[in-house]
Order: structure tokens, then C-alpha cells, then sequence
């Protein structure tokens, strides 16, 4: 609002005049017009200083701003048009504006505080002017519209360079001339181009035959003698643009070799394994050298050669039906070859290896053959069925040669079904039953193998699901390249034979199917003919099921072999199916080394082989025109496996007790080992304490520098076996049982004969305890019996480790009536040890007369009872009489003496020695005393 003052002497028409025209400027005096400033604005401002310099400067105009009138005229203006202050609009601005000029809208943008270019180099916000409003109290104010304000912050030089390691290292090759030996590099924490360049390096350290350009590089100035110096050691500085130092220097060292031989550097050709210690890295310290020569790619095959290990290498060596098993086989299968034992005698007569640090291995020269027992495989193989062998065999002869083979056993000599080996051909021949329909149909199938003739050992799965058979060599499927019809054969009632290492044929005059070989044999006119030569071993049937290919890369993987573990893929990494050899591919030298440095050797048994693993490193180099410019050697060594420690599988447990003839004959039973433990330890040596050591003195023996501790370790084992010592099972009346679902829950399998049982099945110690404590001996005709003994020894690894042979002797009580039936568990502890340990030994006579067996026990047992209740009285008898002479002298003496003296008398009475009482009533009784006494002493 403005005010008009008039004097007082002004005509009247003048006050009318003036209000009028006051009227008329009221409208002029309403705040209507909105602040303006521009749409962008562009600032710099230095690290050190708070003031922004603008482009465009910071101006606000109002269309509100007042008009002077003349100057005759007192007028006092009012303020819509003045710029009152401006506003910044964002988050965290570092900013404040500020108004100059009111009049002139005039402003500056300034930083509140310091800024930092390291931390942001440029900040954007928006602006906004306010004006004053309408009245003295700034009512009404209008602000102008947002306006976009770029500030960029200049650098200053506040930062020193700094070198990326703490030191450098480099190797050069004496005689020659490098363009670059190695790179050295600083960094510079400011924000600007100008200050954070690093623009010249410089070697401090003078008079040295290297320089350094402004990028960093290295490089000798003449040729270097490794006689003459083997190691510079140079200080290196730093400047950036704006001549500011490195903080602090560097030092590089530059090794100088001799002249330079391509090679692999680092590597030790005696590698130790020990045992149970999961990966070993084979060469941790290796590089390759390749002189410097220009590498554009690197193939490097790592071998591991284990063919000196069974079949191969390190696997797992229960028998091959508890394989199966563990790989997931685990119903129908039939073991054809299993190490022998009483319960499976076939194989006895077949050369083997003798070992038990690998699988069983049987060797066939061409003149022996097996013959397996009836009933082991149906003779009808209808459904789908599987196959499986290990075979190593050589070129060997033209003939065929057999490998398992189910003919006629007499008169037409009919193969039914055969695998064999002809011409490095694996041929498998299957002759359909009668039954089928009179057309033909496939009957024998071709797979032409290198495998079959190599001399190496290989693995076969031949999975037979008709008409179709197809071969797995090695986990690798393959399938056959000929297969021929025939029709099916002719009915008849003639039984089968199974051999294994030839086939059987009657000396009949008829040789179908087959080319006749002559062998001595025992058996009258029998014989076999197409002899195989070679070795076999896990030699399997499974019915019902074919094979999955799981469990067939299950069987065949090995548990030793090649591994590498990288955090990224720096290199091609190639392995064959078993990993005993590995392929390496590259391109950069660097990362070759590496993954050359994190390849491993592991073996995942328990229980590995001990023994050297072959090691072969061979490599190729390439250059720029793709051929072999650098010639590298072979590298040789071998990883020693360390003889493991060997596990101790001890029994132990109750072994010698008594029961009543009833218990023997009764529906339970007696239990042969109710108490049992299966404890497997294993020897330690540790190194001793050196402090105690040095404690005891030097007179110790100084060659006395470990200690051995024993530990009790938890493995598996694959065989009980609980056999009769002395004279076989009588079946007619005696026999061994065990709960046949207990052993099913816990997937054992039991076979028995009349020389004791065996538990088979790879398990755990405490699941073989539960099993063992279910073994009963039965005997439902004990008159003639004494006593029975019993030998339990229990395997690991088909029979690598075995426990001690843990011997049961169980004594039969016979009584003279029922009552003592009744009371024998009384009765067994007073006489049944002094028996045992009679003068008179009748271990060896456990099966007497019959008559004789039940009068002189209960004879013995009335005399032992006798004569033991005379000694119990005598000795009563005794003890009485030396105590009341000794109480009539206590009383003699009873004046004279004190109370501690009491106390005295009493101690003596309680410690009166029973053998001083009986020596002093023997000679008393004289000479029919010590007849009594001998009598007592010899029963």
C-alpha cells in the first residue's frame, strides 16, 4: 500500500484530485507477477573454496518492481517486486543461495563446507526465487519456476602416487636383450585427469644397467652375465602430472638364469601319499619354462599309470555280489567266480594271485575249466538278465575261447547260451527254449573290440533283454556290428552244465556248436573243449533286472585317480572315464601354470593299495605359425602310496560257559556268542615330547623318538564265519541256526554246511555283533555230548584284513533228576571250573558210551558234593576250636590289660588265617586226614 502526504495549505480540489488518482493506483499495487530467472545454470568450484562461479550469473527479475514518479511527488514505496530469497531443491546438497540485492534480485550460490572432488567430482540440484508478497508482512509471496544448477568441483594436487604392490620381481635370461622384463605401476587418488596421471616413473637407484619408460616398462640396457650379477635390486619413484612423488618407492628385484633349457621347473619325482589324507596337489610349486618364445597355445597330458593294481586301479575290493550291492544291485545276482571258501569250493582248484590288496583274480592257461554247481543260475533265462566280467586277455589263438558256457551235459552237446572271445570278437550265443515259435530269430551277436585283445584289464556288462544285447566295455556302450539267426532249440529232457573257462561236452561223437579240444580227465568220457586264456575275476549273472547305467559306472569308477578343483575356468580340462589321465589346453602360460598346480591325487579307500603310481607329463607347445617352436621333455616321477595302517579286528566276549542238556534241546537253543565285541584298532606312532624327553636324562636311549598309540577306528566288514573244531555237524541231530530276517533287514546273506555257517554282506561292526548274537547251537540228542567247540573269525576287504580266531567252548551239564535242571545255574559256578581243570583231560573223548555217559556224571557229582561239604566242615570244625582256646588265654590275661588292648584281640580274631587253621586240624587228624584230603584234591 502506498501512503500520499500533502501539505496543509493545499487547495481542497487537490485532496479530491489526489485521492482520485490515489484510487486509481491502487490496482497497480497488487502482487501479480511471478519472480523469473533462467532455466540452467553451469558452476565450477575448487576443492579449497565455498564460492561457485555461475554461468549465467544468479539474477531474479519481477515485472512487480515499482515505478519512480516525479520528483515533486513524496513517495514511500512498498516491496511486491524486491526478491526476497532463493530456494535449493534436492537431497544433501552441499549448497546454500543467497541474496545480494533485493532490488536487483542479485544472488550467489556458495558451499556450506568443504568440498571433496575425490568423493564426487560434480552435483546437480534445482533452484527456485522467491519474492517479497504484497504488505508489510510479505503476504502473498510468488516464486519463480525450478531451475537446474550443474556445479562441477575443481581438483587441487592433494595426492602423492602409490604403487599397486609393495614390490616387484622379475627373471631374465642371461646374453639376451629384452624389450620388456616387467611392468611397475602407480595410481593417484585425485579426482582429475591432469593430477591423477602418473606421467614419468624413474629408477632411483644409479648406475644400473636398466631403464624404465614413462609407462612403467622395464627393460635391460645391455646383455646380463649370471656370472657377473645374479640379482639387481633397483628403487623405482613415481611422478604424477602435477610433479607431485610417490609416496613412497619400490623395489623390483630382477633375477638373472642361465641360459635358458624349455622345461617343466618345480617338480619333484617322489611324491609320498599317505593314507586317509583326502587330495594331494602333485605339483604345487611347478611352471612351465618356455625361454620366452611366443606361445600361442600349450597341451599338457597328465598319466597316472596303475596298472600294476588288480585290475587297473585302487577299488574297492569286497566280492563283487556285495559290489553289486552297494551299488544298487541288490536282488538276483549270482557271484560265478567267488574267492574260495567251504561254502563256495569251485573255484579252489583255479590259479589266483594270492593277494588281498586287490580283488580276487583267477588265471585260466587254456588247460583248466570250472564246472559251477546245479542250481546256482536257472537254467532258463528268459527274462531280461545281466552279465558282467572283468577280463584281460591278449591276442592269443584263433580258436574260440570260452568264457562261461551253459551246454548239454550228455548226448547232443548243445550250446544254450555261451560268451566267448574269437578273433578279438566278444561273441555272445542265445539259443531259444523249444517253446518259441518254430521261425528264426537272433541267436548270436558280434561286437568287434580292441579292448578284447589289448592285454589290459577292462570291465563287461551285457545286458540281455531279447532280441536285444547290448555291451558296456568300460561304462562306454556299444552295440554289435553283426548278429546272425538261427532257430530255436529242439525239446528235451537233457540236463544243462555251467562251466566257466571252457564249455563241457559228453565224448559222445557229437560235437555241435563246438570244436572239440582232448583233456585227461577223471570223469570217463567227459571233456571240455574251447579253452579260454587269460584272466577273469567278478564274474556275475543277475536275473530279472538288467543293469542301469548307474551301477555300471558304479562298478567300473575307480577310487584313486587324477582331480582338479579351480575357482574359474582358466583352462580346458579334459578326463578319460577312469581319471588316470587328464588333458590340459591353453593359451595364456599363466593360467596354465595354475591349473597344472591345483591337479591332485586322490584315493577315496580306506584302505589303499601301497605301492608307486607312475607319472607321465607330456607336452606340446605352439607358436605363431602353428607349429611346435619349443620342444619340452617328458616329466617322470611317481606317487608313492604309504603303506596304510592297518586295522586289528579283534573278538572277544565270553568264551567258555556251561548249560543244561534241556537248553541244547530246547526250541531256542543255546547262544554261542551272547556277549560278543567287534573291536577294530589301529597303531599309531606320534613323535614324543621333546621337553619330556630331555626331562628323564641322557642316559635314556637317544634312537627312542616315537611312541606308539593305538586308536579305535569303525569300518565295515563283508565276513563271519563260525566253523565246528572237532568233528563235523551230525544233521540228524545237531545244528546252527540264526534269524533269517534279522539278516535280511540288514541285506546279509547266510550259507551253511556241516562244518559251521558263513555271513557274507559288506556291513558294519555293530550290525555283524546284532547278527552274531542271534547264532544258536541246537542238539536235540545230548546224552553222548560233554562238550562242543566253536571257531568265529570275521574279514574286511574279502579277507585283506582278518581278526583273530575267536574259540567258544560250551560244556553240556547233565543231571541226575529234574530238580538239578532246576538249579543248575546255582550249582555251575562250584564244580563246573574244577572239571574243566581235572587232572584227568576228557576234551578229547567228547562222544562216549551212551550207558557209560549217564551213570558217571552224576557218580562225579555226588562225590565232588561230598567231599567238598567234609572239607567246608572240618575247616568250621577247626576255626572253632582255635577260637575258644584262644578266648580261655584272652581271659587270663583280661585283668592285666587296658582297653586299647581289647581293641587289639579283636583285630587278632578277625585276621585268624584259615590255612594256618587248616594246617594245624590236619595234624591233628594225621594220616586219614591227608588220605581225605588227596581224594577231594584229585576229583
Amino acid at each position: 500500500v502506498r501512503e500520499l502526504y500533502l501539505p496543509a495549505s493545499a487547495p481542497l480540489f487537490l485532496l479530491f484530485t489526489y485521492s482520485y488518482i490515489f484510487c486509481l493506483a491502487l490496482p497497480l499495487t497488487v502482487n501479480k507477477h511471478k519472480p523469473w530467472i533462467e532455466t540452467t545454470y553451469h558452476g565450477i568450484v575448487t576443492e579449497n573454496d565455498d564460492k561457485v562461479l555461475l554461468d549465467p550469473p544468479l539474477i531474479a527479475l519481477d515485472k512487480d518492481a515499482p515505478l519512480r514518479y516525479a520528483e515533486s511527488f513524496e513517495v514511500t514505496l512498498t516491496e511486491e517486486g524486491e526478491i526476497c530469497g532463493f530456494r535449493i531443491h534436492g537431497q544433501n546438497v552441499p549448497f546454500e543461495a543467497v541474496v545480494l540485492d533485493k532490488s536487483t534480485g542479485e544472488g550467489v550460490i556458495r558451499a556450506k563446507d568443504k568440498l571433496d572432488c575425490e568423493l564426487q567430482k560434480e552435483h546437480t540440484f534445482t533452484i527456485q526465487a522467491y519474492d517479497c508478497g504484497e504488505g508489510p508482512d510479505g503476504a502473498n509471496m510468488k516464486k519463480s519456476h525450478k531451475a537446474t544448477v550443474h556445479i562441477q568441483v575443481n581438483d587441487i594436487n592433494e595426492y602423492s602416487p602409490v604403487f599397486k604392490e609393495k614390490s616387484y620381481k622379475a627373471t631374465v635370461i642371461e646374453g639376451k636383450k629384452y624389450d620388456s622384463i616387467l611392468k611397475v605401476e602407480a595410481v593417484d587418488a585425485d579426482c582429475s585427469f591432469q593430477f591423477s596421471q602418473i606421467c614419468n616413473y624413474e629408477i632411483v637407484t644409479p648406475d644400473v644397467p636398466f631403464t624404465i619408460d614413462k609407462d612403467g616398462f622395464i627393460k635391460n640396457t645391455e646383455k646380463l652375465s649370471y656370472g657377473k650379477e645374479r640379482m639387481y635390486k633397483l628403487t623405482v619413484t613415481a611422478y604424477d602430472c602435477g610433479k607431485n612423488r610417490a609416496s613412497e618407492d619400490v623395489l623390483v628385484k630382477i633375477s638373472v638364469k642361465p641360459t635358458c633349457k624349455p622345461s617343466w621347473q618345480g617338480f619333484n619325482k617322489r611324491i609320498e601319499y599317505e593314507p586317509g589324507t583326502g587330495s594331494l596337489a602333485l605339483f604345487p610349486s611347478m611352471h612351465l619354462e618356455t625361454c620366452d618364445e611366443p606361445i600361442t597355445s600349450i597341451r599338457a597330458s597328465i598319466e597316472l599309470e596303475t596298472n600294476h593294481i588288480g585290475k587297473g586301479c585302487d577299488r574297492d575290493t569286497y566280492s563283487e555280489k556285495s559290489l553289486h550291492k552297494l551299488c544298487g544291485a541288490s536282488s538276483g545276482t549270482v557271484e560265478l567266480l567267488p574267492a574260495p571258501s567251504s561254502s563256495a569250493n569251485w573255484t579252489v582248484g583255479l590259479p589266483t594271485d594270492n593277494g588281498h590288496d586287490s580283488d580276487q583274480v583267477f588265471e585260466f592257461n587254456g588247460t583248466q575249466a570250472i564246472k559251477v554247481p546245479n542250481g546256482m543260475v536257472s537254467t532258463s533265462l528268459k527274462d531280461p538278465f545281466t552279465i558282467s566280467v572283468w577280463m584281460r586277455h591278449g591276442p592269443g589263438a584263433h580258436e574260440k575261447e570260452t568264457i562261461l558256457c551253459n551246454s548239454d551235459k550228455t548226448e547232443m552237446n548243445r550250446h544254450h547260451y555261451s560268451l566267448y572271445v574269437h578273433n578279438c570278437r566278444l561273441i555272445f550265443l542265445l539259443r531259444q527254449e523249444p517253446s518259441e515259435a518254430e521261425n528264426y530269430k537272433p541267436a548270436e551277436f558280434h561286437w568287434k573290440l580292441d579292448q578284447v585283445c589289448d592285454k589290459e584289464w577292462h570291465h563287461y556288462v551285457l545286458n540281455v533283454e531279447f532280441p536285444t544285447v547290448s555291451v558296456f566295455v568300460d561304462g562306454t556302450t556299444f552295440e554289435p556290428f553283426l548278429v546272425t539267426e538261427d532257430y530255436p532249440l529242439h525239446a528235451s529232457k537233457i540236463e544243462t552244465q555251467l562251466t566257466i573257462g571252457a564249455c563241457w561236452q559228453e565224448n559222445s561223437g557229437h560235437d555241435n556248436d563246438t570244436e572239440t579240444v582232448s583233456e585227461p580227465s577223471s570223469g570217463g568220457n567227459a571233456r571240455m573243449a574251447q579253452f579260454f586264456r587269460g584272466n577273469l575275476a567278478g564274474l556275475i549273472i543277475r536275473t530279472g533286472k538288467l543293469e542301469n547305467k548307474k551301477v555300471i559306472d558304479c562298478l567300473y569308477t575307480c577310487k584313486e585317480g587324477l582331480d582338479v578343483q579351480l575357482p574359474e575356468e582358466v583352462a580346458s580340462v579334459e578326463f578319460n572315464p577312469n581319471q588316470s589321465s587328464l588333458t590340459v589346453e591353453g593359451d595364456d602360460i599363466d593360467a596354465f601354470d595354475k591349473v597344472m598346480q591345483h591337479i591332485s591325487y586322490l584315493n577315496s579307500r580306506q584302505f589303499p593299495t601301497p605301492g608307486i603310481r607312475h607319472l607321465r607329463i607330456s607336452t606340446t607347445v605352439k607358436c605363431f605359425n602353428e607349429e611346435s617352436c619349443v620342444t619340452v621333455p617328458d616329466a617322470e616321477g611317481y606317487v608313492m602310496v604309504l603303506q596304510p595302517e592297518e586295522p586289528k579286528i579283534s573278538l572277544s566276549g565270553i568264551d567258555h560257559f556251561a548249560r543244561s542238556a534241556a537248553e541244547f534241546e530246547s526250541q531256542e537253543g543255546v547262544t554261542l556268542f551272547p556277549e560278543l565285541r567287534i573291536v577294530s584298532t589301529i597303531t599309531r606312532e606320534v613323535e614324543a615330547d621333546t621337553e619330556s624327553e630331555a626331562a628323564e636324562g641322557a642316559d635314556d636311549d637317544p634312537t627312542v623318538q616315537e611312541t606308539v598309540v593305538s586308536e579305535e577306528i569303525m569300518h565295515n566288514l563283508d565276513t563271519c564265519e563260525v566253523t565246528v573244531v572237532g568233528d563235523e555237524l551230525d544233521g540228524e541231530h545237531e545244528s546252527l541256526e540264526v534269524d533269517m530276517s534279522q539278516l535280511q533287514q540288514r541285506s546279509l546273506e547266510m550259507s551253511s554246511s556241516n562244518v559251521g555257517l558263513v555271513i557274507t554282506g559288506v556291513n558294519t561292526m555293530a550290525n555283524y555283533e546284532q547278527v552274531l548274537h542271534l547264532i544258536r547251537y541246537k542238539n536235540w540228542h545230548t546224552e553222548a555230548l560233554f562238550d562242543r567247540k566253536f571257531k568265529l573269525v570275521c574279514s574286511e576287504l574279502n579277507g585283506r584284513y582278518i581278526s583273530n580266531d575267536f574259540k567258544v567252548e560250551v560244556n553240556v551239564i547233565h543231571t541226575a533228576s529234574p530238580m538239578e535242571h532246576a538249579n543248575n545255574a546255582m550249582v555251575q559256578p562250584n564244580f563246573i571250573n574244577p572239571v574243566h581243570h581235572a587232572s584227568v583231560d576228557l576234551s578229547g573223548h567228547n562222544l562216549v558210551n551212551a550207558h557209560q555217559a549217564s551213570v558217571v556224571p552224576s557218580a562225579a557229582t555226588i562225590v565232588i558234593v561230598v567231599c567238598v561239604s567234609f572239607l567246608v566242615f572240618m575247616i568250621i570244625l577247626g576255626v572253632f576250636r582255635i577260637r575258644a582256646a584262644h578266648q580261655r588265654t584272652m581271659r587270663d590275661q583280661e585283668n592285666g590289660k587296658e582297653n586299647e588292648m581289647d581293641w587289639d584281640d579283636s583285630a587278632l580274631t578277625i585276621t585268624v588265617n584259615p590255612m594256618e587253621v587248616k594246617r594245624h586240624e590236619r595234624r591233628k587228624q594225621g594220616t586219614l586226614w591227608g588220605r581225605e584230603r588227596d581224594s577231594v584234591a584229585n576229583m
